[in-house]
């Protein structure tokens, strides 16, 4: 069996594969399909300084090799979080990391603080797409300028693994990572959703109540492997890929392009096992190509001259 262990700053993982924010609920919700044990980490669900309501339905349609989602980062705040879910993941043997959301700078550091305070939380994911309401909506990842200040505030109050999730509603994702990378973050995760739309021709009407949303699936995969491809060659940090992997097959691509560990996420409402398959296809791929270490194929990918 190879090595399957990985790092991200100084944060050791059993194995390079996790959730993605929004699809795993806590964690808890899939205790009866899996061990959790067995994952390198798992990310709750996007949490923010206070209690938030989330957006109207309808706000889930399915697509073609995907769906699209406007929930607007439902929860009950990062309090109700400590109170009543940490508790609840404490004893698990992965790392178990908070997506942390705001509006503000000061809701991101407020919340980033009270993360810091949890013994068994080693990192959190700062999901830097959410709207920055001071500058008139527009997302906090969209700007170099912006990003690299939210960051920064954050990396100021948090001083555990940091990692920063990267809008790919860009037009050049690598100069936001490289904002990211020098403002102290460990690692950026990408690529969080696409913006779509998807409309009823016969009811004349969008499906989603927001009009818009952020697709995710199969459909983007090739999307996140070009993007963690030119993120890979512009940064020193790891990278958390993720966009579309639906098997094993799907992360060995991701790793190849330069991604240290990858996260899964639709894939969880159509298979709630995927996770550990994806972890077990990883080893038997490492096993039939005479690899003993995963880091062996991280950025291996072989580029024709």
């Amino acid at each position: 069996m190879a090595k399957l262990n990985i790092n991200i700053g100084n944060l050791e993982f059993k194995n390079p594969v996790m959730t993605a924010s929004g699809t795993f609920g806590y964690g808890v919700e899939f205790a009866d399909f899996i061990d959790l044990n067995r994952l390198g980490g798992f990310i709750v669900k996007g949490t923010t300084l206070h209690h938030r309501e989330g957006n109207p339905y309808p706000r889930m349609a399915e697509v073609p090799m995907g769906m699209l989602n406007a929930v607007g980062l439902q929860n009950k705040g990062i309090d109700y979080f400590i109170d009543n879910i940490y508790p609840q993941l404490k004893g698990y043997d992965s790392n178990v990391i908070i997506n942390v959301s705001g509006s503000t700078i000061e809701d991101y550091v407020a919340t980033a603080e009270k993360c810091n305070e949890l013994d068994k939380i080693p990192a959190i994911e700062l999901n830097i797409s959410c709207p920055n309401v001071k500058e008139g909506g527009m997302a906090f990842g969209t700007s170099c300028q912006s990003a690299e200040a939210v960051v920064s505030a954050v990396r100021k109050a948090y001083n555990k693994t940091l990692i920063v999730k990267l809008s790919p509603n860009v037009s050049d994702i690598a100069s936001i990572a490289k904002a990211a990378e020098f403002a102290g973050a460990d690692s950026v995760s990408l690529i969080n959703t696409l913006l779509g739309m998807a409309v009823n021709a016969e009811t004349q009407k969008p499906l989603l109540s927001t009009i818009t949303g952020g697709m995710s699936g199969a459909a983007v995969k090739p999307i996140a492997l070009r993007m963690v491809w030119q993120v890979y060659n512009a940064v020193k940090i790891p990278i958390v890929g993720l966009g579309g992997i639906m098997n094993a097959t799907d992360a060995i691509e991701f790793l190849l392009c330069g991604a240290t560990a990858v996260q899964l996420g639709t894939a969880n409402f159509i298979d709630p096992q995927i996770t550990v398959k994806v972890v077990d296809g990883i080893n038997e791929y490492l096993d039939r190509h005479g690899y003993k270490d995963v880091n062996e194929i991280i950025g291996a990918l072989k580029i024709n001259n």
